[in-house]
């Protein structure tokens, strides 16, 4: 094998061999390997991992044999010794150099000279003289100072500095003399608190809300002392003032109005298609979503914060909501019932919650309780509450009669608001165990109605604005479940409407014809008016919300909770200014109102004494927290009926 000249040791001049063979020369070139292509003599660096080359010019390959490779790794040895040759040569031609000069020790800070070492032996070479040896100098040796010596120093130190510069030298040198990091520390402590004051109050659009409808089993708000017993108020039927011998007994003929005649019924009700089955069970697979009308779009979690949002509520009115259905679910009988005049009986009461309420009817107690579980979307197959409203209403449908009954023995108000219940559950879940008590319990409102439109205690007397509301509710939820509900029954209670309105325009209404405008039944009459069909802008409900809301704004020295509750909803179906106006005093009302202290935290105690119609003092503290967590619902319980944008996209 032919080598060629011997490598030069100086770093990046090529250095070359050629194989004996001849057929490719490898060289070295800056510490790389190459060689020439065999097909069109273009230089190939080698990949030494590999050794293989590839020619970028023409795309020849080729691999290197053994004697090559032996080649390439002397070529790299004799590289690497170059370098280290150069680096040695390097070093030794710097020549040392002072880098800094260590300043003296101050003169009061020195031990005395130290003992000089005893001088090592010299190696000098023979014939030549040592040198001399140089002067010793002491190694000095701190003392220690006196806390004293120090203090009298640094106070020295500092008058020195005042009296050249003052005050601007003192700090100046004060902040030259401190460390870095010291520094760094304080510079970004000063970046941080300022970062902390630059605080910008947000705008009403980017409030936030938290919806609940649920809190902890182990959160008891407040103390779990006594409560101080509500005092019993006298109670006034809605209209106590109307004219005397107004109200017939049932059975006995009716004094017609000169403007009216009675209306046979063109109808009958149809029969059941089965039978009321004689409990319900939670569905062991979820039920296809039902064909609910759009008042109920708003309970679904997914467009529920939105509907807050735009409707004007906040965190403070869903926390109340989720503190009342807390309170309701602790006090549920065992047998899944809910009593106005017993709520304080239940296992789960210590007994320290008063304001019973007068009426013996769970019928009305279990229904009242379940319309704010279903107002919050809460039914017996999904949500926090499953087991309480599946209890609920399985009672419900327990003690219906045959005929649709649900009175147990009570009046019409029962019987209507236990059909909203379970016309709701249906529309909500589709559960096919609830679609018959539904229908059936329909079906005896319709039988129920009076020939002249309306409904009272009992089927077939004469109406009443307040009992006529409750029904007409219920028979709106029906409709919107897609259960059976003719529209001339819609048009019978319009008659009764016109019978019971006390202005030319329709903007006040009295419990019963011919008797005195309230502000409970104007509300609750302007309400059935906008579900049967009055536009936004028609004369008597622009009338009647004016006399409701510059009269009759909310109060709550004047509490009524059933004049709040139909007054809410109608307030936030027309919406605008008049709904902004009441919903900004009503939530601080009621959010007020609510009890935060002892087991009855979550509810509202019975108020409204002086205030016929308000029943507060009849339903009792389960009767108010009812309705007052239904009006805090209000922004997605119902719909708006004028207002398509409040749900646009959630749809």
């Amino acid at each position: 094998m032919e080598i060629g000249p011997e490598p030069v040791p100086v770093t990046g001049i090529a250095r070359k061999a050629e194989t004996s063979s001849g057929d490719c020369s490898i060289w070295l070139d800056g510490g790389v390997l190459a060689c020439a292509c065999p097909e069109c003599g273009a230089p190939m660096s080698i990949r030494l991992w590999l050794m293989v080359a590839d020619c970028f010019r023409c795309g020849a390959s080729i691999e290197l044999t053994d004697e090559q490779e032996q080649e390439a790794l002397r070529l790299l040895r004799e590289h690497e010794e170059a370098r280290r040759a150069d680096s040695r040569d390097a070093v030794a031609a710097i020549s040392p150099t002072v880098l800094r000069k260590t300043k003296p020790r101050p003169a009061d800070r020195l031990e005395p000279p130290a003992k000089p070492r005893p001088e090592a032996p010299s190696r000098a070479e023979p014939g030549v003289a040592p040198p001399a040896a140089p002067a010793t100098i002491p190694s000095p040796r701190p003392r220690r100072l006196a806390a004293s010596e120090v203090y009298r120093g640094a106070r020295a130190r500092v008058h020195e500095i005042y009296e050249k510069g003052g005050t601007a030298v003192f700090f100046g040198n004060l902040f030259r003399d401190l460390p870095a990091w010291l520094v760094s520390l304080v510079v970004h402590l000063v970046a941080m608190l300022l970062l902390g004051l630059w605080y910008e109050q947000p705008g009403d659009d980017s409030r936030s809300i938290t919806l609940s409808t649920a809190v902890s089993w182990e959160d008891v708000e407040g103390d779990q002392g006594k409560v101080n017993q509500t005092e019993a108020f006298e109670f006034e039927d809605p209209g106590a003032r109307e004219l005397p011998n107004a109200i017939s007994e049932p059975g006995a003929p009716t004094e017609e109005s000169p403007d009216f005649r009675p209306v046979e019924t063109p109808f009958e009700v149809p029969n059941p298609v089965g039978r009321l089955p004689g409990s319900i069970r939670r569905p062991t697979r979820p039920a296809p979503r039902t064909a609910a009308g759009r008042m109920f779009a708003g309970r679904d979690p997914e467009a529920r914060a939105h509907a807050v949002e735009q409707g004007g509520g906040t965190s403070y009115t869903e926390a109340a909501v989720a503190r009342g259905l807390k309170f309701l679910a602790r006090h549920q009988n065992r047998d899944g019932s809910w009593s106005l005049h017993a709520f304080h009986r239940t296992p789960d009461c210590d007994e320290t919650c008063r304001g019973e309420g007068h009426v013996h009817s769970d019928v009305a107690g279990t229904a009242l309780s379940l319309l704010p579980f279903l107002g919050a979307g809460q039914t017996h197959v999904k949500g926090n509450y499953t087991n309480e409203v599946l209890r609920g209403l399985n009672w419900l449908v327990e003690h219906q009669q045959e005929g649709g009954d649900l009175r147990d023995g009570g009046q019409m108000y029962a019987h209507g608001q236990a059909a909203i219940a379970l016309c709701e559950a249906y529309a909500l879940t589709g559960d096919e165990q609830l679609r018959e008590p539904a229908q059936m319990a329909l079906n005896f409102i319709l039988d129920a109605q009076h020939e002249q439109g309306g409904w009272r205690y009992t089927p077939g007397q004469a109406g009443d604005t307040s009992v006529v509301g409750w029904q007409l509710m219920a028979l709106k939820s029906g409709q919107m479940a897609y259960l059976y509900v003719p529209s001339r029954t819609f048009e019978m209670a319009e008659l009764f409407l016109d019978r019971v309105q006390t202005d030319s325009r329709g903007g006040r209404y009295a419990y019963q014809p011919r008797g005195n405008p309230t502000p409970a039944m104007t509300a609750e009459a302007l309400l059935c008016r906008q579900y049967l069909g009055w536009p936004k802008d028609h004369p008597g409900l622009q009338a009647g919300v004016e006399f409701l809301l510059e009269q009759h704004p909310p109060d709550r020295k004047e509490a009524n909770i059933y004049y709040w509750y139909y007054a809410t909803q109608v307030m936030h179906h027309l919406g605008g200014a008049p709904w902004e106006k009441w919903n900004e005093r009503m939530r601080q009302v009621l959010v007020d109102l609510q009890q935060t202290h002892g087991h009855a935290a979550g509810s509202w105690a019975p108020r409204g004494r002086g205030n016929p119609g308000g029943h507060a003092d009849r339903g009792g503290r389960i009767y108010m927290t009812a309705l007052a967590i239904c009006i805090l619902e209000v922004y997605y319980r119902h719909m708006p009926i004028y207002r398509e944008e409040v749900l646009q996209g959630f749809e």
